[in-house]
């Protein structure tokens, strides 16, 4: 009786497997959760913007405040922080910075952890590959004469942890780098629409008290 079944393979390569198992969870439960996060802030950075000058020039920084209090957005949260700024140009340039800064971090938030499953994963499968070829020149060993079914078990194992690691690894990397770029163009989105403010504010500094 031949034949080495799936079964087989992932009970004999399971520490390993395990492993991946676990890492591709994490990996699906973050891409989910930062699917999620990057829906809820999407917002259109400069027709808000536009809306809050509007605001600030009608009714004053208090209302435009408010204003964005009502959305719990990252451009939001990123103006609020310009219009509470004390001081000139430079003062309301820092405050873009660091809101923007703040609000990257919690986009990014979880993301640097799918590159460490990218880069990692593969490692794990290489490593359940070489525990495989080490049990099928061990089997060898013991069974001098003995046909391919003596080494079936090991290198089954070997091949079943190489191709697990690399399932896991291919999502992560794109999801990575998908989530990166997309935060960056959230950044540079509303870091372009930000300075329209900074303009209008820096045009009527004292009007708008």
């Amino acid at each position: 009786m031949g034949g080495f079944t799936l079964r087989d393979m992932i009970i004999n390569g399971w520490p390993v497997l395990s492993v991946l198992t676990v890492f591709s969870i994490i990996s699906v439960t973050i891409m989910c959760d930062r699917i999620v996060t990057l829906r809820n802030a999407a917002l259109n950075a400069r027709l808000f913007m536009a809306n809050l000058i509007k605001v600030l020039e009608e009714q004053g920084a208090t209302r435009a405040l408010s204003y964005c209090d009502q959305f719990r957005k990252p451009v939001a949260a990123v103006a609020a922080e310009i219009l509470l700024a004390t001081g000139g140009r430079d003062a309301r340039e820092r405050a873009l910075q660091h809101g923007l800064q703040g609000q990257v971090r919690l986009l990014e938030k979880y993301v640097p952890i799918l590159g460490t499953i990218a880069g990692t994963a593969p490692f794990v499968g290489l490593l359940g590959t070489v525990i495989g070829i080490i049990k099928a020149f061990h089997d060898i060993s013991v069974n001098v004469g003995g046909g391919p079914e003596v080494v079936s078990a090991g290198i089954a194992e070997a091949l079943i942890t190489t191709a697990f690691g690399l399932v896991v690894a291919i999502p992560a990397v794109m999801a990575f780098n998908y989530f990166i770029h997309k935060v960056q163009k959230v950044a540079e989105e509303i870091d372009l629409a930000a300075y329209e403010l900074i303009e209008r504010l820096s045009a009527g500094q004292e009007s708008f008290r």
